[in-house]
């Protein structure tokens, strides 16, 4: 332990990051910018290829950053080099079934990996979100498969992925890092790795511990989305904006925090991370009804637009079938360039199913497609003009990018369907526009 912590703050220890994508990319950043030697392993021969070019495919990954990185960084596909490192970071997807079951076919298939070249010494880090007791239960005994026993031949940890794409005020090392061992050491060991890169580590008693407390984060957030998105539909129906309740209501001091509606919930943890918790709490016989139920409204939400479409449209004597609709935005949120689990996706589906001509525009993703749950959706977006405004017998706006001209987009679209109130909270007020 003691070797492997001198070697950890001499900057002498090689580190091998698994998964260059949102959350492992970012990490491999930080290390390699507080002079650590870096490996990144990836499936994706054409990441590993980009990468080695210089060239990022995460828009808050700049190419300047990443090219200055090379000089510690080694991508790589090739998983036998796993042996040359002295801790190995795992940071792939833990994406839901088709029937909302967790899907840990990532991680245990990169710790059989793993445990092919596991040497003495090692640390061992899960980041990527999952049930508790998945570290110190199912990870570790596919590790020790390798012979030897975690907390005595190599160490075991978890330590959450906090990751926020586009966040300008929190990047990956100005975000405290929870940290979970399974032993004493195992956690002595992955909090001094953890020093060296963030400004705060937290530590927690276990592995257990350092799991449910990323789910809680994100399941804090699923159920107030939830309460807020619930009662957008009912005031909507009571002829009260939903928006401005929110805005009288964050006046009070204390007491109250404001989380804002939407057509859905996007990204790869606010719309998966609370059914990990309500799949393992069925092993406890316990049904987590709170949990589930802020599940299905927050899952319903595209469908409540896609309602909302075929009212405005039936307003102006039109029908959804074969009515040109053009969708603003696919990112899941803002300014950022990720797809992930997008509320756009499930919309352009139910529109497409309807019979509706359905086309994007989204300045930071110009192709959408190559989803598991949407194989269906190949798309490029569209240039957003003055005629395609025209043409469009209506206007969704899900995504409310920063670089979108509000006005322009008012002036020339037939009819607009406001996801966000982007038009609203800019002094735009008009006829055409309408909030879902």
């Amino acid at each position: 332990m003691q070797e492997l912590i001198s070697k950890i703050k001499e900057r002498k220890a090689k580190i091998g990051i698994i998964g260059l994508g949102y959350v492992g990319l970012p990490l491999v950043m930080e290390f390699c910018e507080k002079d650590f030697q870096v490996i990144g392993f990836d499936i994706d021969e054409k990441k590993v290829e980009m990468l080695k070019k210089g060239h990022s495919y995460i828009k808050h990954i700049q190419e300047e950053r990443l090219k200055k990185a090379l000089k510690n960084f080694e991508p790589t596909s090739d998983f036998s080099r796993l042996r040359e490192v002295d801790c190995i970071i795992i940071c792939v997807p833990t994406p839901l079934g088709k029937h909302r079951e967790p899907n840990m076919t990532y991680v245990f298939n990169t710790g059989k990996t793993i445990s092919k070249y596991l040497r003495k010494g090692q640390l061992v880090v899960l980041e990527s979100t999952t049930y508790p007791g998945t570290t110190d239960g199912e990870l570790r005994e596919i590790l020790e498969r390798s012979g030897l026993k975690a907390g005595e031949d190599f160490f075991l940890a978890f330590s959450p992925e906090r990751e926020d794409p586009g966040n300008k005020q929190f990047s990956t090392s100005q975000i405290p890092k929870i940290v979970g061992g399974y032993t004493n050491k195992c956690l002595e060991v992955a909090k001094t790795l953890y020093d060296q890169i963030v400004v705060k580590t937290v530590p927690v008693s276990s592995t257990k511990v350092a799991e449910a407390a990323k789910l809680l984060e994100n399941i804090y957030r699923a159920v107030n989305i939830a309460l807020v998105n619930e009662m957008k539909m009912l005031l909507d129906r009571m002829g009260i904006d939903i928006w401005e309740v929110i805005e009288a209501a964050k006046t009070k001091p204390f007491g109250f925090q404001a989380f804002y509606p939407g057509p859905g919930l996007g990204g790869h943890c606010i719309p998966i991370d609370p059914f990990y918790l309500t799949w393992k709490a069925k092993e406890y016989e316990l049904n987590t009804r709170f949990i589930e139920l802020a599940g299905e409204i927050n899952t319903y939400m595209p469908f409540y637009v896609v309602e909302k479409a075929f009212h405005v449209l039936n307003l102006h004597k039109k029908t959804l079938k074969d009515a040109n609709i053009l969708i603003l935005g696919v990112a899941y949120k803002k300014d950022v360039d990720d797809q992930r689990e997008s509320p756009a996706l499930k919309i352009i589906q139910l529109l497409k199913k309807h019979g509706a001509n359905v086309y994007y525009n989204d300045p930071f993703v110009p192709w959408c497609g190559g989803h598991r749950n949407y194989p269906d959706i190949d798309m490029r977006s569209v240039e957003l003009t003055e005629e395609v405004l025209k043409k469009s017998d209506l206007v969704i706006l899900v995504t409310d990018h920063s670089v979108y001209d509000y006005n322009f987009i008012e002036k020339h679209a037939q009819c607009i369907l406001d996801t966000r109130n982007a038009f609203q909270t800019r002094g735009i007020k008009s006829k055409k526009i309408f909030k879902a």
